[in-house]
C-alpha cells in the first residue's frame, strides 16, 4: 500500500521529474499458429494477435487516468518469426501482416522479427535474415533483431560478417527518411526473452501464452535526488539512487500486476531500466554529470556509470516480485540529450561509448555513423560488442545508423528516437577479419556447468 506521502512524492516525481512507464508490453506466443499455408498462417497470427491484444492501449490508458502516471508506449512482442514454419513461408507477407494487425490496434512498435543465430544458422535462416532489409523498409511499426553471439556459445562470425551488410541495406533502402530501417533493427549478445523495450523486444521459447512485461524509467528523478550533493561520497549517493529506484521501480509493479489481470495475461517482468528521452531533465548522461564530471564521456564517466547501474539495480530488486528484462540505465546517443550535447561537442566518442557498454545495459545504441561508413567496419563494431558480452556475461548490442548521404551534421528521426550528431569512426581497414568467418570460440568460464 503507498501512504498520502508517497502519493504526494509519486505525484511530483511525474510532474517535475519525469517519471514514467516508458512502456507496457504484451509479448504473445505464436507457435500454434503455423498452418500448412503462408496466407491460412497470417489469418491465424492476425485473428490471435488481434484477440490477444484487444484490450491493450485501452487498459494502458485506463491506468494512465487512474494514477495519473504517463504510459508512453504501448507495444507488443511475439515468438522469434524465424522460428515459424521451419523455412516453408513468406516471412515478408508474415511480417507485413503483423505490422498491419499491429496498426490496427493502435500499439506503437511490435517486436518479433527476430533470428537467434548465436551457435549457427540454417540455410532458411540465412534466407530469413537477408528479407530484414525488405521487412524493415517496407513496414513502419515492425521491430527486427539478430542473436549473434552468447556467453555459452560464442561468437558466430559468419553471422556478424551478414549483419553488416544488412545494416548497410537498410540504410540505404530508407535513405529518404535519414535511413531509419537501422534505428529498428538491433543486433545482440545474450539476448534476453522478456525484454519490453524495443527494437530488441521478442516472446521467448521459455515464455508462457500470454504475458506483460513493463519498462519504467526516471533517470529525471534520479537526476533531482542526487543534483545538490556535491560533498556527498559515492556510498551516499549509491545509498540515494537504490532509494530512488525502488520508489520508481513500485510504480512499475503496480502497473504491471494491474494490466495482467485487466488484460487476463501473465505478469512477466519489470525492467528496472533508466530510459532516457530527448527532453531536457530525463537525461542518464545528466545523472552522470552531477556526480562531479563536466561533460559526460570525460575521465570517470565510465566508474559512474558502473556505480548508477549497480544501485539501479539493488533498489529496484526489493521493489518487485518479477525483475528481469535489460534492468540498468540505457546510454542511447539520440534519445538523451545530454549525450546529443557530448557527442556534439566531441567529448563522448565511439571509443567512450563502447568502454561505457561494459558496465551499463544493453550496448552502443542509436549510434549515427557516416554513411560511407563500410559493412566490415560495422561487422567489427558488432564483434566488439558482442566480445564485451560474451565474456562478461551480459547483454550487448549494436543498433548503429549509416546515414546514407551524409558524412558529418546530425540526422533527425522524430519521437522517442531524438537526433543524433554523425560520430566518426575509424577507417581503418578490417576486411580480412570480418571475412574469416567461422566462430569466436566461447571463454572458459561457460563450461563451468
Amino acid at each position: 500500500m503507498f501512504n498520502s506521502g508517497e502519493i504526494l512524492e509519486t505525484i511530483n516525481m511525474v510532474r517535475k521529474e519525469h517519471l514514467d512507464v516508458r512502456t507496457l508490453t504484451m509479448g504473445i506466443s505464436l507457435l500454434d499458429c503455423v498452418r500448412g499455408t503462408t496466407e491460412e498462417t497470417v489469418d491465424r497470427i492476425k485473428f490471435k494477435i488481434g484477440d490477444y491484444a484487444k484490450d491493450l492501449v485501452k487498459t494502458a490508458s485506463d491506468l494512465q487516468c487512474e494514477f495519473g502516471i504517463p504510459i508512453v508506449n504501448k507495444r507488443i512482442s511475439v515468438t522469434p518469426v524465424s522460428l515459424l514454419g521451419g523455412g516453408r513461408l513468406d516471412y515478408v507477407k508474415l511480417a507485413r501482416a503483423i505490422d498491419e494487425i499491429g496498426r490496427d490496434l493502435g500499439v506503437d512498435f511490435v517486436g518479433g522479427y527476430t533470428a537467434l543465430v548465436h551457435k549457427g544458422m540454417t540455410d532458411f535462416e540465412r534466407k530469413f535474415i537477408a528479407t530484414i532489409p525488405e521487412v524493415l523498409s517496407t513496414t513502419s511499426n515492425l521491430c527486427s533483431s539478430v542473436n549473434i553471439g552468447s556467453t555459452k556459445s560464442g561468437i558466430n562470425m559468419e553471422a556478424v560478417a551478414m549483419m553488416g551488410r544488412v545494416v548497410k541495406e537498410c540504410a540505404k533502402l530508407t535513405a529518404d527518411r535519414g535511413s531509419i530501417a537501422c534505428a529498428k533493427l538491433v543486433v545482440f549478445c545474450n539476448a534476453v526473452e522478456d525484454n519490453p523495450f524495443m527494437a530488441g523486444a521478442f516472446h521467448g521459447l521459455g515464455e508462457g501464452e500470454k504475458v506483460i512485461n513493463v519498462g519504467v524509467s526516471g533517470p529525471g528523478v534520479v537526476h533531482s535526488a542526487i543534483k545538490d550533493l556535491p560533498n556527498a561520497t559515492f556510498d551516499e549517493l549509491a545509498e540515494i539512487i537504490k532509494k530512488t529506484a525502488f520508489k520508481i521501480t513500485r510504480v512499475g509493479q503496480l502497473m504491471a500486476r494491474l494490466a495482467s489481470e485487466r488484460t487476463g495475461a501473465d505478469f512477466g517482468v519489470v525492467d528496472l531500466s533508466l530510459a532516457p528521452t530527448p527532453v531536457r531533465g530525463d537525461s542518464v548522461a545528466h545523472v552522470l554529470e552531477s556526480m562531479g564530471i563536466e561533460t559526460v564521456g570525460g575521465p570517470g564517466t565510465t566508474a559512474a556509470l558502473a556505480m548508477l547501474n549497480d544501485a539501479v539495480k539493488k533498489g529496484g530488486l526489493m521493489a518487485s516480485s518479477s525483475v528481469g528484462g535489460l534492468s540498468g540505465a540505457f546510454i542511447p546517443v539520440s534519445e538523451d540529450i545530454g549525450m546529443i550535447e557530448a557527442a556534439r561537442s566531441g567529448v563522448l566518442g565511439l571509443e567512450k561509448l563502447e568502454a561505457m557498454t561494459a558496465v551499463c545495459s544493453v550496448g552502443l545504441d542509436m549510434i549515427a555513423v557516416p554513411g560511407s561508413t563500410s559493412a566490415d567496419t560495422i561487422s567489427g563494431i558488432i564483434a566488439d560488442e558482442a566480445a564485451i558480452g560474451m565474456v562478461n556475461n551480459k547483454t550487448t548490442a549494436v543498433r548503429i545508423i549509416p546515414v546514407e548521404g551524409k558524412e558529418t551534421g546530425e540526422v533527425e528521426f522524430g519521437g522517442l528516437l531524438g537526433e543524433a550528431p554523425i560520430m566518426k569512426v575509424s577507417k581503418v581497414d578490417n576486411s580480412v577479419f570480418v571475412a574469416r568467418g567461422g566462430k569466436i570460440p566461447a571463454p572458459l568460464h561457460s563450461l563451468k556447468n
